[in-house]
């Protein structure tokens, strides 16, 4: 049923925060937890917007260095403007900064597909996944599973090694209701179900216990209340800037020879806010380094909103804050033949994700600020074999001789799943390759903007 050799997909629930699965029984996560393993905090990629986060999850790269760096962006040298409302996240220049996953694999003589997964219906360096489906909300959740199920289980010329799924819940709820009210009770119920459709598909097709399957979330969630409002009219003349990026991260571009007035004006406007130029955004977010990021950036304090006034949509749930929150913080559940039974760990970063996929794909990771190291405590110790007289001829793309599979499930404003099609590290060969750390974090000087 699956075409021989090491394979993977990943499956992103939107803003699914991480303690959401202590809210309400969510029995079909459990299963997953107890039979694979899980991360008690996960720290994504600044800023927690969904764009930028899916991006970093099939790159490895912080958002500077892959180039989406907001889900409103504005490029200075193309003068040009990107909107995920608008038909503009379909021009390949926004997205070539960075080479996704599913261009990397497919150069390597694998197959890709993906269901919904953004960026994944552009055409990136040449390429769009083998088999993909074009973004469309009204596409249920159940029709992307047994998408993307079809494309593992066809003929072996055919199948897919790797692919992505993605889930615009409980994202949208989040916003609508905020995450402390007692509706996103209903909501979690509800993709716990999902994820149980999800297991059983897999079941019936007979890829579960061939496949690793990873549950994640592109980031979190934060509650917002109508009397936490900053009002940027307040402070400075809308005819001295533009707005650029939305709450809570405000990205401003003040007309030309207008900077230093606009921060002035800006920048002790307000305790609930903080003000930035871009040379002095904290080095710690790695969101200073792209031409993409505005000269001014002001970012919100947990739970409060910034606005031009009031008159536009207020919402009562966010994201999008700093990532070092809690409240930021998605969830990561993995279950599969490359992971270990009934293990938790502590921490990692989002980035960390790419390097797994990579190793558990037997491909050459493209550069990238993850690393390995970091994770791999919770795959299987691979097994000590001793060296053969003759080395064994390594190639590009390595298949080895019995399938698995690795399904991620990335929880981003929606539900996101990376099945990787995998042998058991055990029955991994020991590969040339494998013989050091796959990716190491990124210096600054090896950064190409």
């Amino acid at each position: 049923m699956c075409r021989s050799g090491p394979s993977c997909c990943s499956c992103p629930l939107m803003a699914f925060r991480w303690d959401y699965l202590d809210r309400v029984p969510t029995p079909n996560f459990r299963i997953l937890i107890d039979d694979g393993v899980m991360v008690e905090q996960v720290e994504n990629a600044y800023i927690t917007k969904t764009f930028p986060n899916h991006y970093s999850l099939v790159t490895g790269l912080y958002a500077e260095t892959h180039g989406i760096v907001a889900n409103e962006m504005y490029d200075p040298v193309l003068n040009q403007s990107f909107s995920m409302e608008t038909d503009s996240i379909y021009d390949s220049r926004w997205w070539e900064e960075a080479v996704p996953l599913w261009v990397t694999i497919q150069k390597a003589g694998g197959r890709s597909g993906a269901a919904m997964w953004p960026g994944s219906d552009v055409k990136i360096h040449g390429m769009f996944p083998n088999q993909y489906l074009p973004y469309n909300a009204s596409v249920s959740f159940e029709t992307r599973v047994e998408r993307i199920i079809e494309w593992f289980s066809g003929p072996k010329e055919e199948a897919v090694d790797f692919g992505v799924l993605y889930w615009e819940e409980p994202d949208e709820s989040g916003h609508k209701f905020g995450p402390q009210s007692s509706s996103m009770d209903e909501v979690i119920v509800g993709i716990d179900e999902k994820l149980g459709f999800l297991i059983n598909e897999l079941k019936k097709a007979g890829l579960y216990e061939k496949v690793n399957l990873v549950v994640t979330s592109d980031h979190g969630m934060t509650q917002l209340f109508t009397d936490n409002i900053i009002e940027l009219d307040e402070y400075v003349d809308r005819d001295l800037y533009t707005w650029v990026d939305k709450s809570p991260v405000v990205g401003i571009l003040p007309k030309e020879g207008k900077l230093d007035e606009v921060y002035s004006k800006l920048v002790d406007a307000n305790p609930n806010m903080v003000v930035f130029k871009k040379e002095e955004i904290p080095e710690h977010f790695h969101y200073r380094h792209n031409t993409r990021i505005m000269p001014i950036i002001i970012e919100a304090k947990e739970g409060w909103t910034i606005m031009q006034n009031r008159s536009g949509p207020f919402m009562f749930g966010n994201h999008g804050y700093d990532n070092t929150l809690r409240s930021m913080h998605p969830v990561f559940v993995a279950r599969g033949p490359a992971f270990r039974q009934n293990y938790v760990k502590t921490s990692m970063r989002s980035v960390d994700l790419y390097p797994l996929m990579c190793h558990i794909l037997s491909i050459r990771p493209q550069p990238n600020n993850g690393s390995l190291v970091n994770v791999k405590d919770l795959l299987y110790p691979e097994p000590t074999l001793s060296t053969p007289t003759i080395p064994p001829r390594v190639q590009e793309y390595s298949y080895a001789p019995v399938v698995g599979s690795l399904i991620g499930v990335v929880m981003v404003l929606g539900f996101l799943v990376v099945y990787i099609r995998q042998v058991t590290l055990r029955q991994l060969p020991s590969l040339k390759h494998r013989s050091r750390e796959m990716s190491q974090p990124l210096l600054q000087e090896d950064l190409h903007l």
